[in-house]
């Protein structure tokens, strides 16, 4: 017995060693690649040593002779701290994940490559202005040499990722860089699935119950539109659906997800201190690390500094010693679903106005990991590229004998948008800085800018020119044979909606409405807010004057307007009613919860039970109102619309029909569907954050998911990759965290502002940022979440273009060397 005890001793001390060495060794080959900020290297491509100063916060400030070498070492800085990021980045806009991830990421690479963007950058290249593509190539070659140093130094194949997926690292190039940007628009872009669901939901319900459910106008409903059943023929009423699941790899992102952005002005008059301000936080998917990079370059145009993306060497939004710039997602409606039909003759050709023509083709393989590779035929039409039935649930609004073809105006093969930003980057005033967005294609952004003295906002990117015949205005997919249905090209630059200085000295947009302009100039019938604006407009109003920290103040304002008028409609008939009810019982628990919000002012305070019990109590009731008259539909719509909730609560143009269930003998109120919803919310509540409603809290459910988007999900590695931290403001605040909607924790935030950035004119270098993580990509790197914790807390660092304050403490300084 003795003996067999020594030996299973041995054995578990065998085992317990293997593990610490496996560990051990896996610790060393994972940080080999960690960059040694205060290395000095020698490297092909500059012309004069630069210098890459990490201020204390691990942001890079660049300096050097000529404004190539600044832009090699930005690509040099990039690709120390982000390199896997950025090669994901490209292999997506390549369509070639599936060469590491396997049949995973099959359907992803398929849509990429049928969109070509990839194609379309390579010959976007030659369209770029001389200093671009100068800027593009140095940008490249620093890149390239950081590849270099990993290869000649052994510095773990560049990131610890890819240890565990092994591939070749291609050298970068100049359409690397333009691919990312398309990839760019293709996350914010939202009305193609919005067309998908107008067209899916309006074949269930009358045109005015469409308006109810999907208002496209934060001002009315739809307008009067042909049914699509008469537009389309033989479409079948419901057609499950036929798009792949969400995967976290994927650039295209649910419809509640695409893009959003806050930015705000003030001239000289609103300003305490006799100069602007601005303020600026663009809005997307939250991820680990932030899509957002943090730097400074010294131009020969001056210096530069604020948040870049890494793959492209411009900081989008920023501020330069004369100007200030940022960026909010313009909702332009740039898509459209066209209709083809096939030659029942012929499967090689469709219709065009002409009569029947060939479709442009050509195959395209997919290498897959483990797996066959996949031929695919490529088509287009003149519209533009053929996309398959389970791509955006375009199959269930495609009749048969016809095929769908998407028109966007990012698939531009002469597109120079990223020269308009670098204009954008280089100008100094705001003349120069608009006169710079003509060249801008997409993805379409309100371009919000401040000079010392004055503020504008300029929307840029195409705005298509559709004919005023259009038979749906672009809101419904319709027959791409048609002339009146197909673009015209683009509008002037100049039908761009453009504000230089107002009157009032206060400018902003919370992608609310810009402009109320007819079809076919209306830029959009589709807004991604209607409520955060009136918050917004309340708080410019509030004050005759504002100050750097009235903009922050506004930047992390969690009071929620959309909360306060929904909570009173909701409560109006159920709060201080009733008999009393013993204490565990259904109906205490509701008195309990109508009691706190009916004392709430909207505050969406992550330490609050009020919150949770709102957006709970919204989830429920937008359920109970759809489920009968859109029936399996109803999982589509995963967050209320307020317009939609406050339409029915005030029996808009009979919208009140909704809370009646139409499967049931009786008639049913909208005080009653409250009441039950609100029941149901709380049971929910209670199963999964306790019995104690007054003890919940919203930060419990409302924890901000930066998650590695391929680790993130992967035992043990999950704890190391993922950051989550309890965060105020919800679906509808200034401070946005937008919610889930799905799964078993629906109010997770999972969209949100990556990026903060106040700017003050008066005192640039008191002009503050921080980013929504950590400037590296390394999850055992200290910068990987050094900045989360302030991002949470609403706290910045400062933006400064002093080099003695970049130098002071910093973290590192690198030095460049030319070889020759």
């Amino acid at each position: 017995m003795a003996l067999i005890f020594r030996w299973l001793v041995r054995l578990a001390s065998a085992l317990i060693f293997a593990a610490v060495a496996a560990l051990v060794l896996a610790y060393y080959f994972a940080s080999r690649s960690l960059p040694d900020y205060n290395a000095s290297s020698v490297v092909d491509g500059i012309s004069a040593p630069v210098e890459i100063v990490r201020d204390n916060a691990n942001v890079p400030h660049i300096f050097g002779q000529r404004d190539e070498d600044v832009y090699f070492a930005l690509g040099y800085a990039h690709a120390q701290d982000r390199l896997w990021q950025m090669t994901m980045l490209r292999r997506t806009a390549q369509g070639r994940l599936s060469e590491l991830f396997g049949e995973r990421t099959v359907g992803i690479d398929e849509v990429l490559r049928r969109f070509d963007i990839y194609s379309l950058a390579v010959s976007s290249v030659d369209a770029q202005d001389d200093q671009t593509k100068s800027a593009l190539t140095a940008y490249s070659a620093g890149v390239n040499a950081w590849l270099n140093e990993v290869n000649a130094g052994a510095r773990g194949r560049g990131a610890p990722e890819m240890w565990l997926f092994s591939h070749p690292v291609a050298p970068w190039q100049p359409a690397d860089s333009l691919a990312i940007m398309k990839l760019m628009a293709l996350q914010l872009s939202s009305h193609l699935e919005n067309e998908v669901l107008r067209a899916r939901t309006s074949l269930l319900i009358s045109n005015e119950r469409l308006a109810d459910i999907m208002p496209d106008d934060p001002t009315g409903g739809v307008a009067a539109l042909p049914e699509y059943a008469e537009l389309i023929p033989g479409v079948p009423a419901f057609t499950p659906n036929t798009r792949m699941a969400y995967d976290p790899l994927s650039p295209i992102k649910p419809r509640e997800l695409a893009g959003a952005s806050n930015a705000w002005a003030a001239n000289a008059a609103r300003s305490a201190t006799g100069a602007t301000l601005l303020a600026n936080d663009p809005h997307l998917g939250l991820t680990a690390p932030t899509i957002w990079y943090l730097a400074r370059l010294e131009l020969s145009s001056g210096g530069v500094i604020g948040g870049t993306i890494p793959g492209m060497p411009v900081v989008l939004s920023g501020r330069s010693a004369d100007l200030g710039w940022g960026i909010t997602s313009a909702y332009v409606d740039d898509q459209d679903i066209l209709i083809e039909e096939v030659n029942p003759n012929n499967p090689n050709e469709y219709r065009d106005v002409s009569g029947w023509v060939p479709f442009r083709s050509r195959d395209s393989i997919i290498t897959v990991k483990d797996a066959p590779a996949v031929t695919l035929r490529l088509r287009w039409t003149a519209n533009g590229p053929v996309m398959p039935a389970n791509q955006f649930d375009l199959g269930t609004i495609t009749p048969p004998g016809h095929v769908t073809s998407i028109a966007w105006s990012a698939l531009s093969n002469r597109d120079t948008s990223m020269s308009a930003a670098m204009k954008i980057m280089r100008a100094q005033t705001i003349t120069a800085a608009i006169a710079a967005g003509e060249d801008y294609i997409a993805p379409a952004q309100n371009l919000t800018i401040a000079d010392r003295n004055r503020i504008a906002m300029k929307t840029i990117g195409a705005l298509p020119a559709r004919d005023a015949a259009h038979q749906s205005q672009g809101r419904l997919p319709s027959f791409g044979y048609l002339p009146e249905n197909r673009w015209k090209g683009r509008f002037p630059y100049s039908d761009n909606p453009e504000f230089v200085n107002p009157e009032g000295g206060i400018l902003g947009n919370t992608n609310n409405k810009t402009i109320d302009r007819e079809f076919p100039q209306h830029v959009s019938h589709l807004w991604g807010d209607t409520q955060r604006i009136y918050r917004w407009r309340r708080l410019m109003q509030a004050r005759g004057v504002h100050t750097r920290d009235s903009f922050i103040e506004a930047q992390l304002d969690t009071v929620s307007f959309t909360a306060r008028t929904l909570t009173s409609l909701m409560t109006a008939n159920l709060a201080y009613t009733g008999d009393a009810a013993p204490a565990g019982t259904p109906e205490r628990r509701r008195q309990d919860a109508l009691l706190l919000l009916t004392a709430w002012n909207g505050e969406m305070n992550e330490h609050l039970p009020e919150p949770l019990i709102y957006a709970a109590w919204l989830r429920e009731l937008n359920k109970r109102l759809i489920r009968d008259e859109l029936g399996p539909l109803a999982p589509e719509f995963t967050h209320a619309d307020p317009i939609f909730i406050e339409r029915v609560f005030r029996d808009i143009d009979g919208a009140s029909v909704w809370c009646d269930v139409i499967q049931s003998a009786p008639i049913e109120t909208c005080t009653d569907i409250a009441r039950q919803a609100l029941d149901e919310a709380l049971l929910w509540i209670t199963e999964n954050h306790g019995e104690a409603i007054e003890a919940v809290r919203w930060g419990d459910a409302h924890q901000a998911t930066h998650d590695h988007p391929v680790l993130g999900s992967t035992p043990i590695l999950n704890w190391i990759v993922n950051i989550r931290q309890s965060t105020s403001g919800g679906d509808h605040t200034l401070q946005r965290g937008k919610t889930s909607g799905t799964g078993p924790a629906p109010f997770q935030n999972v969209h949100a502002a990556g990026y903060r950035g106040v700017y003050d004119f008066a005192d640039p270098d008191s002009s503050v940022f921080i980013s929504a993580t950590g400037q590296s990509g390394h999850p055992l790197s200290r910068y990987y979440d050094n900045l989360g914790e302030l991002w949470r807390r609403g706290e910045y660092i400062p933006m400064s273009l002093d080099p003695d304050l970049a130098r002071a403490a910093a973290v590192g300084i690198s030095v460049l060397r030319p070889a020759n």
